[in-house]
């Protein structure tokens, strides 16, 4: 139920599904006032939603800040939360990444540096199929294929939300108190969410984000003026990942 009702606030959440209900309500209404200000409305969030330049000072706003390599520690187990795959029913013989794979990749950087013993990978089906192959088996494939020894993973299958991955994850540490020393990795605007579900689960860690959206800064015409359609797509997956965060707070996951 969590889960159709976090995909149905999704879809509700798209500033384009708020332009074309405006739209609607600027055809249909009877009021001449309510019809212009409802023009007027979505024209405002076509241009403010498709500006570039708006859209990557709110990333930065948002997204944690990155750690430079050279001042990462030694972690006895980096803790890599999964979201980064997508499934395709005709192509299951490999493993497909999309953006988010630094989550993996990153800490396997890590790993090669010496600056991480142990990798825990924490995620089950992001999608409601039962043939789906968990993630966290998905990525450790990648991982063998890099040559990381087996016994170097660890992976956690049932988690479907952050939740899940610091609930089932602290599980795992419990069993395991030679891990004294956790890193935490996972996108730097999923961060926040993250690592208040970590807290809440009574787990000490440092926290490791990748995967950034934002960038510094351009200022030339074509950056800040030209519209971009990326940038709508862009801020609906921070409007959704900002609302994830405020509910999580009210109920208390983190």
């Amino acid at each position: 139920m969590f889960f159709i009702l976090s995909k149905t606030l999704d879809f509700l959440l798209m500033p384009l599904v708020w332009v074309l209900l405006l739209l609607f309500l600027a055809l249909f209404l009877r009021s001449v006032k309510w019809r212009r200000l409802s023009m007027v409305g979505a024209v405002l969030i076509l241009v403010v939603f498709s500006n570039p330049f708006i859209s990557n000072l709110a990333w930065r706003a948002w997204e944690v800040a990155p750690t430079p390599v050279r001042e990462v520690g030694t972690y006895d187990v980096a803790v890599v939360l999964t979201g980064v795959t997508e499934y395709h029913p005709g192509l299951t013989d490999r493993v497909h990444t999309k953006k988010g794979a630094d989550r993996l990749l990153h800490t396997l950087q890590l790993y090669r540096l010496g600056k991480v013993d142990k990798i825990l990978i924490t995620g089950g089906k992001g999608f409601l199929m039962d043939d789906m192959v968990p993630e966290a088996e998905q990525l450790k494939r990648i991982l063998l294929m890099a040559k990381v020894p087996e016994e170097d993973i660890v992976i956690e299958t049932r988690a479907v939300n952050t939740r899940e991955n610091a609930l089932f994850t602290a599980e795992l540490l419990e069993r395991h108190p030679e891990w004294q020393r956790v890193l935490l990795v996972t996108s730097a605007f999923h961060m926040r969410r993250a690592a208040g579900c970590f807290e809440k689960a009574g787990i000490r860690f440092d926290a490791y984000p990748t995967d950034f959206y934002s960038s510094a800064p351009i200022y030339t015409p074509d950056y800040t003026i030209i519209p971009s359609a990326i940038s709508f797509e862009s801020w609906h997956h921070l409007i959704h990942e900002i609302a994830g965060y405020m509910v999580y707070k009210i109920l208390g996951y983190c």
